[in-house]
C-alpha cells in the first residue's frame, strides 16, 4: 500500500513539475501575452493556471493507473514513454509561444502535441479505460488552446 502511494505521488508530481517549471520559465512571456490582441472566447488570465493544474493532476492520475494496471508491462512502458514525449511537447509549446513569440511555430507544435495526446489516450485506454478517459479533458483543452494560439497569430 505504501509503495502504491509513493508511486501515485510521483505520478502526480511529474506533470505538476513540468507545468511549474514551464510557468517559472515563461513569466516574462506571460507579461507580454497580456498586451497581445486575443481572439473572442479567450478566458480570463486567472483561469489558465487553475485549468492546467487540474489537467496536470488528471494526467498524473492517468499515468498512475497505467503504471499500476498496465499489463503487459512492455505495453505500459511504451504508453508511459509516449506520455513523457507529449509532456516534453507540452513544455516546448510554452517556450515557443510565450518566450520566443513564435506563434505560428507554436501552433504547428500544438497540432503535434494534440496528436501525441490522442495517441497517448488511446494507448492508456487499452491498458486502463479510466486512464484513457482522464486524458480527454486535456485533449479538448489543447484543441481550444489551438484556437487561441492561431487567433493570437492572426491578430498580432
Amino acid at each position: 500500500m505504501r509503495k502504491n502511494r509513493k508511486y501515485l505521488l510521483i505520478c502526480l508530481a511529474v506533470p505538476l513539475a513540468v507545468g511549474g517549471l514551464s510557468a517559472l520559465l515563461t513569466r516574462g512571456g506571460m507579461e507580454r501575452f497580456k498586451s497581445l490582441n486575443k481572439p473572442p472566447l479567450t478566458p480570463p488570465g486567472w483561469l489558465f493556471p487553475v485549468v492546467w493544474t487540474i489537467l496536470f493532476l488528471m494526467m498524473g492520475a492517468a499515468s498512475y493507473l497505467v503504471w499500476k494496471n498496465g499489463r503487459p508491462r512492455r505495453a505500459a512502458r511504451a504508453a508511459l514513454t509516449l506520455y513523457g514525449v507529449q509532456l516534453a511537447f507540452n513544455f516546448l509549446w510554452s517556450m515557443l509561444f510565450f518566450n520566443m513569440g513564435l506563434y505560428l511555430a507554436a501552433f504547428f507544435e500544438l497540432i503535434a502535441l494534440w496528436l501525441l495526446i490522442l495517441l497517448t489516450a488511446a494507448r492508456f485506454y487499452r491498458l486502463s479505460r479510466g486512464a484513457g478517459y482522464l486524458l480527454l479533458p486535456y485533449l479538448l483543452w489543447v484543441a481550444f488552446a489551438g484556437y487561441l494560439n492561431f487567433g493570437v497569430y492572426l491578430l498580432n
